[in-house]
């Protein structure tokens, strides 16, 4: 198959022997056939032939835009109101709640998906509630959220008090840190009438109100308590 062919003059590309710095050749082995590359070389050329074969995706995305996109320091555009029900918004929703399943976090907004609109979507479930120890659940206020999706929301402060909880982002996969968040809100959208909520619910919807802002944990966090959340991996 034409596939086929691309992969086999892929393995003939790199042909000339590429050393380290220590003097050591370097391999290169791809589907079975052994050969000699930079590294460099043959990402790029494989970026190439996957683009040749399948172009690249468009928004909204399956997956999550990780820190660097440009589209998570974007300040989000409100939705035309008359666009809600049209299919480009609903597939953009749709895809929101799906991609926030798939990846089991509890909130998304738009721009997390590649999308610069004012959308998010939030979600706690029963089961992810039952799996959680119990002191945990009492000490962040943790409670089961049905699905809850926000366009063009509005936020209010109801209790200028602060907790300071450790917090993670899809969008910095694998990365956690202390952020203080206001106990108790009020947020408000199109599709939904205005919601009064406190603990882990409202340190969610202050989250995602701060995706669609471009505003990201890290510029909330206590820094010394930025962590990876896989470090003790790395010392087994």
């Amino acid at each position: 198959t034409n596939i086929t062919a691309h992969l086999l003059n892929l393995s003939r590309v790199c042909l000339a022997p590429h050393y380290n710095t220590s003097g050591a050749l370097k391999s290169f082995n791809f589907l079975g056939l052994r050969s000699y590359c930079s590294n460099v070389k043959v990402r790029s050329y494989l970026q190439y032939m996957k683009r040749k074969i399948r172009p690249a995706p468009s928004p909204p995305y399956s997956h999550v835009c990780q820190v660097g996109d440009p589209v998570l320091r974007s300040h989000a555009s409100a939705v035309d109101p008359a666009a809600v029900k049209g299919p480009e918004i609903q597939k953009v929703i749709n895809t929101m709640v799906k991609v926030m399943r798939r990846f089991e976090c509890v909130g998304l907004s738009a721009p997390q998906i590649g999308v610069p609109l004012r959308i998010l979507a939030l979600e706690y479930p029963q089961k992810m509630l039952e799996e959680t120890p119990l002191a945990l659940r009492e000490a962040r206020g943790l409670s089961m959220v049905p699905l809850r999706v926000f366009v063009n929301p509005q936020m209010r402060v109801l209790d200028g008090r602060t907790v300071v909880f450790q917090e993670a982002c899809e969008s910095l996969s694998g990365f956690s840190a202390a952020v203080p968040r206001y106990i108790s809100i009020e947020v408000s959208g199109m599709k939904e009438v205005s919601w009064q909520t406190n603990g882990w619910a409202a340190r969610i919807i202050q989250h995602e109100m701060d995706h669609l802002d471009g505003v990201l944990y890290i510029d909330r966090m206590d820094s010394k308590s930025f962590i990876n959340i896989n470090w003790p991996s790395y010392n087994e």
